[in-house]
């Protein structure tokens, strides 16, 4: 059995080494890959089904490798780990998660033991495991009244990759007015101003403040749109030409 370790960072790797040795006997190979890329190569080659994985790392992250790796073998089991616990990591994991896939989330703050129990669990025992403070932000988000939809958080990809509210409508198959009454439960849940210039006589571009406050509370983050933006470019392609 080989199991996959993906870290860009070479203490944390020789950590996860140590780690994944002592937890897991029943793994007789261990690969290690620096980046995402590398990553969905060797999962590729070798047919992996057990990986631990970084979230963010400078070339690839977790979470595009972890599509890419999912979308070709969907039962794989797949220990996230990372320094974040953002919303924004949290969203973009259970958006490409299989239905049929383990997986987990643990922060590398949790201990050596906490880590050889989710090792366990996920890789071999096949559960899906969350730190206890990663849940907690999912909990105060379903909790939250300013926690954003589904629907509400795709629409605010979609202004962040700068699409107008037809194309919205279109992409994601609502009625305009649908779309533009979202818009305005996601200003609302933004506290994006609802006054149309400030004491200064300055008119602020609700779209973009709206995307800026949510990069301020890590509800989307350069991960997430990198991920949005490629699928945004796979959308546009299978649309057809407009005729002049």
């Amino acid at each position: 059995m080989i199991i996959l370790l993906v870290e860009d960072d070479n203490m944390h790797a020789d950590f996860l080494m140590e780690i994944v040795e002592n937890a897991l006997p029943e793994f007789d190979e261990i690969l290690v890959a620096h980046n995402g890329k590398e990553a969905e190569k060797l999962a590729h080659l070798h047919q992996i089904s057990a990986v631990v994985m970084d979230l963010r790392m400078k070339e690839h992250n977790g979470i595009e490798a972890a599509r890419t790796i999912w979308a070709e073998r969907p039962h794989t089991r797949i220990l996230f780990w990372s320094n974040y616990s953002d919303e924004a990591y949290l969203r973009g994991i259970t958006r490409i998660v299989p239905d049929q896939a383990a997986y987990g989330y643990v922060l590398k703050t949790a201990t050596p033991d906490k880590m050889r129990l989710a090792l366990r669990a996920v890789l071999i025992e096949a559960q899906i495991v969350v730190d206890r403070e990663v849940h907690q932000i999912q909990a105060q988000q379903m909790r939250s009244r300013s926690a954003l939809t589904e629907f509400e958080y795709l629409i605010l990809l979609d202004l962040a990759l700068g699409l107008p509210d037809k194309a919205i409508a279109m992409r994601r198959k609502l009625s305009l007015r649908t779309v533009q009454n979202r818009l305005l439960s996601l200003y609302d849940k933004l506290e994006v101003e609802s006054q149309d210039q400030n004491e200064m006589g300055i008119v602020l571009n609700k779209r973009t403040r709206a995307v800026s406050s949510a990069i301020a509370r890590k509800v989307i983050n350069r991960e997430g749109l990198i991920s949005a933006n490629k699928e945004l470019s796979a959308w546009l392609a299978g649309q057809p030409v407009p005729l002049d």
